[in-house]
């Protein structure tokens, strides 16, 4: 006689208690990212502020020097302030 062959999947026993374990799925990190690139018109304005920032502060440098050598002080003046 033949043996009969088992082509079905075992039955999947519910009631028997089992430990499940995690079913979350959790993506990886992220990898490194590269630092963002500016574009031409931000490097332009930011460019544009600190040039402007420089020479503002290279004249401030350069009038105190000069009030510096020709003797004049701050503290020679005296402010007055009348509240009416």
């Amino acid at each position: 006689m033949a043996v009969t062959f088992k082509a079905r999947k075992q039955t999947v026993d519910l009631a028997a208690p089992r430990i499940a374990g995690s079913r979350i799925r959790r993506n990886p990190p992220p990898p490194p990212g590269k630092p963002p690139v500016l574009d031409r018109e931000d490097r332009e304005k930011l460019g544009t502020t600190f040039g402007v920032l420089g020479v503002a502060l290279a004249l401030v440098v350069v009038i105190l020097a000069v009030g510096i050598y020709a003797g004049w002080s701050p503290r020679e003046y005296e402010v007055h302030i009348q509240l009416d």
